[in-house]
Parts: C-alpha cells; structure tokens; sequence
C-alpha cells in the first residue's frame, strides 16, 4: 500500500498531507512533528499571540480533528532519528516506518548566541517555536529591560511587542543599518524612525560582545564597550535550513534540501519543501523563507507525488506588522540598482529596479501598491519609474 511520511508538523507539512487528500490520495498518510501541539502559524507568534491578542487555538492551522477526520496519523512530539533511503523507511521514536514517498518539512532552526559570550544564560531567548514565545511571554512586564540582538524583521517585530507594552528596549545590530541583508536603505530609514519614535533605543554598527550574568543574564557589555543592566534578552540573528536529517542520509545539500525544479531531492521518493527547501530560480538556486512559498512549494510536492509533473513556479512574497504599520512585501530585491520611492503620506512603497525592471517593492501601509506591484512583476511588466515617484499617478491604470 502506498504510504506517504511527512516530516515536519508546520506550515509546509500540514500544506502537503492536505493536498495530497484534497487530490484524491487514498493510501497513508502520516505527519511527523516535534512539537506536541497540532500544526499552527508562526508569523502570528511574535506579533499578535505575544501580545496576548489571539488566543492558542487560533493559532492551529486546522482543528485536530481535521487529520482525524482525513485518515492522517499525525504523530506530535515524536523524533525522528533516521532515514534510510536505500530501504525507503524511516525511525520515529523507535518505531520504523517504511514509505513509498517521504516529503522533508523540516523548517528551519534558529541561530544561538554561543555558550561563551552567555548564550545558554537562564532570560536569553529565540523566537521560533511556541514553547519559546510561552517562555519569554510572561517578562513582557511594563518597565522590564530587554536587549534585543538583530535589526532583522524578527527583531523588530518583537521590539514592537515589547516597546507596546512599556518596555525598555535596546536593540543592536552589528550592521551598519537595520534590516541590511533584506531591504533598502530607504525601508531601514523607514523602520529606524517608526521605531525610534516608539521609544525603541536602535544603535547600529554595534555588536554584542557578551552577556553577564550568574546563571541567569543580568547584562551585557556592547562591542562599543557600552554596558546595560537587562532583565532579559531576544536573540534574532537569522535561522539556518533544517537539514541535520537530510545530511545524515547522504542526502544533496546546497543551500538547504537541494531539490529539482519539481522538489524532488537526490534520493528516490524523497521530496523536499518549505524553509529547509531550496530551488532552481531563474538560473540560480534560492531558499525562499516564508509562509506563502511553504503552502505553494508542498502543495506542488503532493500534486508531483501524485503524477502532475509538475514545475514549482515561486511567486516570492512577505510581510511584517510592526506598530500599526503593515509591510507587504513583493518580489526579490537581489540585483536591484536603484529604488524608486513613492510618498503618499501614511502610505509609502519602496520600488526595487535592476535597470530599467521592475524586481521588487517594499509596501508599507499601500495594500494597493502591494497589489499592483505583484501582478506587474508576475507580468513581467516594468513601469516607468518616474510614474512610480509621482503620487498623483493611476497605479491600476498601469496594469491595462
């Protein structure tokens, strides 16, 4: 009998086993996950649940009784110690399981701060997974001091949490300007002031040297030689594709799971989607971090599983709340040699161009400029950029 194995209970797993009932799949079906809550978002986890706005609940993708209802054996808090792919099984808490297609789901792991400047120090934190996010929860106290370590957008998104309710918040970034490795100078300039004038003390250019503390952090010394008193302190300084299981199976990695165009890996009947995934992309190889590219690239996976044949064709996108200001952000930046800057007041986009094409646009607060901006990339269509700049221009009139 057919037996398809998932491993990996987030958003490009729970994406995958669906699909592959939605598409008719009658043979088994089993989702593998470390954590012992069914599937569930994590955008919202440093956003909205760690504000205390949406409760666990809404957080699952589906309702348990979803993968009941589909003839899913979803296995929670289970750990997968070995894939064998000569024998096409794998081991799952001792248990071995053989499969006729095995799909890798398995995310990402965020980065630490080594043990020998404090990371293992008790109040030091990553936002990854819930049972972070639940531990870290209860010292968002109104005056509580919280160094945060990394202008990315995780980073922000928890400096925004935190400056919300009433914390003192310092965050570094050893980079010149906040957001560097992702976005424009004009977007940094853009969240250095949103945040600045939240109360948030951003300094750029320094690093963290190390963290004090006996057993549990109580400080840090600042590359710049400054020193702070702390209560606790938010790691963000990127994630790494989960690729331990892959590797140990003799499996291609580059950049993460390498796969072909149609997600399969190196080894016979074994796929690979979502953050641990990468892909051919217009001559290259990316890895694509996000939501939208997990449920696209896994939903591709169960349809090529099933027969389809299919290419995964990525039609990059992000976001990020931070305030009461919404980044919606389209298309890839890489390449880009100017940007083009469209003012509407409370409304303001970023417009990447390589030359003359359009690559991508950064959106805050401009749904409609978001919008455009995507269909004109998925178009392959490149506007003008003087009719970018004019804010009095008809956006949607280009889309003709």
């Amino acid at each position: 009998m057919d037996h398809v194995v998932v491993i990996g209970a987030g958003q490009a797993g729970a994406s995958c086993v669906a699909k592959l009932r939605n598409g008719g799949f009658e043979g088994q079906v089993t989702l593998v996950g470390a954590e012992p809550v069914p599937p569930y978002q994590r955008p919202p986890l440093s956003k909205a649940y760690l504000m205390g706005d949406m409760p666990l609940e809404r957080l699952f993708l589906r309702p348990e009784a979803f993968y009941v209802d589909q003839s899913i054996d979803l296995r929670l808090g289970t750990e997968v110690t070995g894939i064998d792919t000569d024998a096409q099984s794998v081991t799952v808490d001792g248990d071995v399981l053989t499969y006729s297609d095995l799909v890798l789901a398995t995310g990402s792991v965020p980065r630490h701060l080594p043990a020998t400047i404090g990371g293992d120090l008790h109040g030091v934190f990553v936002v990854r997974d819930l049972s972070d996010v639940d531990a870290m929860a209860p010292r968002f106290t109104s005056g509580a001091r919280v160094l945060i370590v990394g202008g990315g957008y995780i980073g922000l998104e928890a400096a925004s949490v935190a400056s919300k309710l009433g914390l003192q918040v310092v965050l570094v970034e050893m980079a010149d300007r906040i957001l560097q490795r992702v976005a424009a100078p004009e977007t940094s300039d853009f969240f250095r002031t949103l945040h600045r004038e939240h109360g948030v003390d951003i300094r750029e250019g320094v690093g963290l040297d190390h963290l004090t503390g006996d057993g549990a952090v109580s400080g840090a010394v600042l590359s710049d030689g400054t020193s702070l008193d702390l209560d606790f302190v938010i790691v963000g300084v990127g994630i790494a594709p989960g690729t331990a299981l892959a590797e140990a199976a003799g499996i291609e990695i580059d950049n993460g799971i390498a796969t072909d165009t149609q997600g399969r890996t190196s080894a016979p009947h074994v796929w690979a989607a979502g953050d641990c995934a990468s892909f051919p992309y217009r001559g290259g190889r990316i890895r694509l971090e996000s939501v939208p590219n997990a449920i696209d690239q896994a939903e591709c996976v169960a349809e090529n599983i099933l027969g389809a044949g299919k290419d995964y064709a990525a039609r990059p996108w992000f976001w990020s709340d931070q305030y009461d200001v919404k980044l919606q952000i389209a298309g890839l930046n890489t390449g880009y040699d100017r940007v083009v800057t469209r003012d509407g007041g409370r409304a303001k986009s970023f417009w990447y161009y390589q030359g003359d094409t359009l690559l991508a646009v950064d959106a805050a607060n401009d749904p409609r400029g978001y919008m455009i901006g995507k269909r004109l990339i998925e178009a392959g269509k490149s506007p003008d950029a003087d009719v970018i700049a004019d804010p009095s221009s008809d956006l949607k009139a280009l889309l003709k």
